[in-house]
């Protein structure tokens, strides 16, 4: 099975340093900043995925989109037989939590995504230090699953927790395809 998740957020929150961890594309952390340009597409395989009773290797396609709204229009495009969304942010920036909002209301609502299909990363940059008390978000937001993230500090709890929801998803995608099977047969 292949998954097709976006990550997305405002602008500089981390999303291209995490998508570069999650998809072991580099080893690295931090560097300088580069805005991305519309969205990036990156691939990879992710082994043992929890699913149910099983484990599954996975293929993953992770998008990582733009934070900025210039590209709004993009949107309904990327978000086109989307498997699940991965909304990240920086609590250490008080705007982040505002716009969090708006990206909540634009992609996942809008899509009427199920919360297993989401995963909020509070994504602290290296330097930022010790990861504080979890943010305080907003009720809908509240309802999801949150990973708060220091790539410096806890790297494999971050990707652990990855993994985990990549399993939630892709257990959510077997079940609803197994239901799916069964009503043409009967």
């Amino acid at each position: 099975m292949k998954l097709k998740i976006l990550l997305i957020g405002p602008s500089e929150c981390g999303k291209t340093a995490l998508a570069n961890f999650l998809s072991d594309t580099t080893e690295t952390i931090g560097g300088d900043y580069s805005p991305t340009q519309g969205v990036r597409i990156l691939e990879f395989e992710s082994q043992n995925l929890s699913n149910g009773n099983k484990h599954s290797v996975c293929e993953v396609e992770l998008w990582d989109c733009a934070g900025d709204f210039k590209f709004e229009s993009c949107w309904p495009a990327l978000m086109k037989e989307s498997n699940g969304v991965v909304l990240v942010f920086n609590p250490d920036v008080p705007s982040h939590l505002k716009e969090i909002e708006t990206w909540h209301a634009t992609i996942i609502s809008s899509q009427g995504l199920l919360e297993t299909q989401c995963l909020l990363i509070a994504h602290h940059k290296p330097g930022s230090g010790a990861v504080r008390d979890p943010p305080s978000l907003a009720s809908k937001l509240s309802k999801l699953p949150l990973i708060n993230s220091n790539l410096e500090e806890d790297p494999e709890d971050v990707r652990q927790g990855f993994h985990k929801y990549l399993g939630n998803v892709l257990r959510m995608l077997s079940e609803s395809q197994e239901r799916e099977e069964m009503s043409i047969i009967t």
